[in-house]
């Protein structure tokens, strides 16, 4: 037998002696080197071909449980949920975004959850709506028949200019670019801070270290000089800032200080421009490769109709997640409600990315039907783009109200098409952004505009 293949990996509950299945560890290195993150959605469909949809593998610096299976996210997010903590994934994303929603833990989670969910009431989002609907018009007066142009920073710009104006009160957009460079600095760094020499390259004077700094540096003044001049001027504007500004837990009395309502504001800022303009981008992609359901959709659009555009969103989120993959790591020994054995210290993972993509919840799977959303809704926990548990999104309505007016408004006025013959490979990052620019084209004008 060859010395080098090994058998399959497995971590076993002492109790009931249950094997999770997994590649040996030199097949996971061999697969995954020299940066695993970035490889992890073919490895992972390759293993859960190979083992089932329960799998175990481990690296040299750790080990992991990749968990595919509806049940058992649920017991991970839901039922169990107390016995995991953020991943080394999340808690690497704190050297942009400190500790907001997206990277605390309990208490302080629960704490500025009750403050920030106002902002994101059904009634506050509603408010919202006329700024989206706005700026959204105002960027399909600005497209040119022809004229090739990059959709995913169109569309990035666009979103970005959204968030400041319902988050600020005001456009910042200008001045904010600094976000748009952090982020995409902090995307490009994201899957080497989770090899061992992460350390290291922090603190070496790489130039992309350098820039990042910079451009940290940068927004955490805009940010700041934000809050400074709005403390100064109490008025409600009706805007994520003045609530914060204003706000006090009915629970605790705790009102939070300038460093905690700056990590608040920019977990707010960068997830939910990045996001929605990812959905955003993948949606028109996919509508270009379908211009059938492209027309039925800008027909709906004329009749009043907006439930096509909604399941267009839906069934996009399906296909491209913008967050593809979502972590927890074991605080204790854990049995999860399968038998799986999970060890203290394990990483264990769901990619919505695969999870969205079973036949056994969705028929013929790779296919883009919107109309799948006609019949029946797959299982609990099958399909879960904004996670789920304590943790779901808490700014989930807001990004599918602004989704739907942005495609609404394009698919209304406007048929694009690629202007590339090239496949637009996904970039499995931070959340799943195309590879490389997106160039698209207005096509033709819509008989009803």
């Amino acid at each position: 037998m060859d010395a080098r293949v090994q058998p399959a990996r497995m971590i076993i509950d002492a109790r009931s002696m249950r094997p999770t299945p997994g590649p040996g560890r030199w097949t996971t290195m061999r697969r995954l080197f020299p940066v695993p993150f970035r490889r992890f959605p073919e490895f992972l469909r390759e293993m859960t071909d190979r083992y089932g949809h329960v799998i175990a593998f481990a690296l040299p610096w750790r080990s992991y449980i990749f968990v595919n299976e509806p049940a058992v996210v649920k017991d991970i997010f839901v039922t169990q949920q107390h016995a995991f903590s953020k991943s080394l994934g999340i808690r690497v994303l704190r050297l942009l975004l400190g500790d907001g929603l997206l990277t605390s833990e309990d208490p302080l989670h629960r704490q500025m959850r009750r403050i920030v969910q106002p902002a994101f009431h059904r009634e506050r989002v509603a408010q919202y709506v006329s700024v989206m609907e706005r700026d959204a018009q105002e960027f399909v007066d600005r497209l040119q028949p022809g004229v090739v142009f990059d959709v995913h920073g169109a569309l990035i710009a666009l979103t970005l200019r959204i968030a400041t104006e319902t988050l600020f009160g005001t456009d910042e957009s200008a001045s904010a670019q600094a976000v748009g460079e952090a982020l995409r600095l902090m995307m490009l760094e994201f899957p080497y801070m989770l090899t061992p020499l992460s350390s290291l390259r922090q603190r070496l004077p790489l130039p992309a270290t350098k820039r990042f700094e910079r451009s940290r540096a940068m927004l955490d003044g805009i940010i700041y000089d934000l809050i400074e001049r709005r403390r100064r001027d109490a008025s409600e504007r009706g805007d994520a800032l003045s609530l914060l500004l204003a706000a006090r837990d009915a629970e605790t009395g705790y009102r939070p200080h300038d460093e905690q309502i700056r990590d608040e504001i920019m977990t707010l800022f960068t997830a939910g421009h990045e996001t929605t303009a990812n959905a955003l981008t993948w949606a028109l992609y996919l509508l270009a490769h379908n211009p059938d359901i492209d027309a039925r959709a800008a027909q709906a659009i004329a009749r009043g109709d907006h439930g096509p555009i909604e399941r267009i969103v839906k069934e996009t989120l399906r296909l491209y997640p913008p967050a593809w993959i979502i972590g927890r790591e074991a605080r204790e020994d854990v049995t999860l409600v399968d038998g799986t054995f999970v060890p203290a210290g394990t990483t264990v993972f769901v990619a919505p990315l695969l999870l969205h993509r079973r036949r056994e919840f969705f028929a013929d799977p790779d296919r883009f039907d919107p109309d799948r959303w006609l019949d029946a809704e797959p299982p609990q926990f099958a399909f879960i783009p904004f996670g789920g548990g304590a943790r779901r999104c808490i700014g989930e309505d807001f990004a599918l109200r602004e989704a739907s007016i942005v495609l609404a408004k394009i698919v209304q006025r406007y048929r694009l098409a690629l202007a590339t013959n090239k496949k637009i490979d996904v970039d499995p990052l931070v959340t799943l952004r195309p590879a490389g620019p997106v160039p698209m084209k207005v096509a033709s004008a819509r008989d009803s505009a």
